[in-house]
């Protein structure tokens, strides 16, 4: 494929999908596709590649919805419709402090059937753990078969929510390991 054909093809492409892609083009194209993204893209691509692409970092996507724990599920609900779609494979809510500080997760299911006037903070489940950036990919696919995952939160060091994977990208990783 020529340059343009291979930046038109990356076009739509999620953030950790093209993280995975952008390694195996010239560099010449790369800069093209960097190029040719807007700026948030661009930073979230960064983001990414600064870990290594077998770890919990590099197959991490960049899409997550948080909420604050002091608002009510109400609030959320209204804030959900008004953004008009979630995520490919939402199934929660990560909570944070106004420091981007994981303090646990709200389950969308949670959300759905508690009272109304709850706070987040009475609904979330501070048990589930967030997933070090630095997790090997092998373990992360372990932790989601173990605790049957569908989302997790990637959390920094410092406790910062960094981003979420999904359980499409542990299938990835399982089908890279079979073969």
């Amino acid at each position: 494929m020529d340059a343009e054909e291979l930046i038109a093809a990356t076009e739509g492409l999620e953030v950790d999908d093209l993280a995975d892609l952008i390694g195996d083009l010239p560099e010449t194209v790369n800069q093209q596709v960097l190029r040719s993204m807007d700026a948030q893209d661009r930073d979230r691509l960064t983001a990414v590649l600064a870990y290594e692409a077998d770890s919990a970092g590099g197959i991490m996507n960049l899409d997550t919805v948080s909420v604050r724990p002091d608002v009510t599920l109400e609030v959320v609900l209204r804030y959900l419709r008004m953004r008009g779609e979630l995520p490919d494979r939402t199934d929660r809510l990560f909570v944070v402090n106004r420091y981007d500080q994981y303090l646990g997760a709200l389950d969308i299911t949670k959300l759905l059937t508690d009272e109304p006037e709850r706070t987040v903070g009475e609904s979330l489940d501070a048990t589930v753990a967030g997933i070090s950036p630095d997790t090997p990919a092998s373990e992360v696919a372990k932790l989601f078969e173990d605790r049957d995952l569908v989302s997790a939160a990637v959390v920094s060091e410092d406790g910062r929510l960094l981003g979420r994977i999904t359980i499409d990208d542990v299938v990835d990783v399982i089908r890279e390991e079979a073969d």
